[in-house]
């Protein structure tokens, strides 16, 4: 089966490099420099939009706002070659694409993160009707380089993007921030950023593999009178749950509004 890609930006590109490590059989279209040189990296071929809408699979990876415009530009291509469609516009919605499409297609809506790129993305997935389970599974085995898949209920997408699909800026500052109060503690930048960067990648696989609550992970650090309950403690005094919560619920709301137009 062949892929196209309309629209290669950062997260187009992750699951591009992911895709070229299962299947060569791409062509990207975006008019920028980085998708001509990234198209050149993995030796696949470069085109049109309507070039790549000729693929047996297209990924939609364009901003939410001109999706529309690229899919009625498409139309005469998607009648005649009936492509599955993957579009990871935030927000939009799957009975949204097949309008714009103008025709009956297959459509796999994804929401895709940038750890992705290393092969530790989190993918969450739901489809139309028109789209089998042998497809899906086809699909789901080419895509195996990109990271963890889970599939979702539609109306859960956009809580979905709030977390995963946002979620690592969030824990990017997170880093950045227990660097800098490494370095402000005397420790090289070099070396405070691996440490916690090393940290948080560690207490996600303790959450992932031990199946314990995080509370819990919390409380077995915690030792009475020790370092780490003042560090919590002073989380707690600057509301960094709440602000937290209010951040994923923010970039909720604001995901929604984006399916708006």
């Amino acid at each position: 089966m062949k892929y196209g890609f309309i629209g290669c930006g950062n997260m187009g590109g992750a699951l591009a490099r992911a895709l070229t490590k299962t299947t060569k059989d791409v062509i990207i279209s975006d008019p920028s420099d980085f998708a001509r040189e990234l198209a050149a990296q993995m030796d696949c071929e470069y085109g049109s939009n309507m070039e790549a809408a000729s693929s047996d699979r297209v990924f939609l990876a364009v901003k939410p706002n001109i999706l529309e415009g690229v899919l009625a530009s498409l139309r005469p291509v998607l009648k005649t070659k009936k492509p599955l469609l993957i579009s990871m516009a935030a927000g939009v919605a799957i009975g949204q694409i097949e309008a714009w499409a103008g025709t009956e297609l297959p459509v796999i809506r994804i929401m895709p993160n940038t750890p992705a790129a290393v092969g530790r993305g989190m993918i969450t997935y739901c489809c139309n009707d028109l789209v089998d389970e042998d497809t899906l599974e086809d699909f789901l085995t080419d895509m195996c380089m990109a990271g963890h898949f889970d599939r979702l209920s539609e109306k859960l997408m956009e809580a979905a993007t709030a977390v995963a699909g946002c979620g690592p800026a969030y824990l990017y500052m997170m880093i950045e921030a227990m660097a800098d109060g490494g370095v402000a503690c005397g420790l090289p930048r070099d070396k405070a950023q691996l440490y916690a960067a090393m940290t948080v990648a560690g207490a996600a696989e303790m959450v992932l593999k031990s199946g314990q609550h995080p509370g819990a992970l919390k409380d077995a650090v915690c030792s009475p009178g020790g370092s780490t309950i003042a560090g919590v403690r002073t989380l707690e005094e600057h509301g960094f749950r709440g602000a937290v919560m209010d951040c994923v619920m923010d970039a909720y709301e604001r995901t929604r509004q984006l399916g708006k137009g």
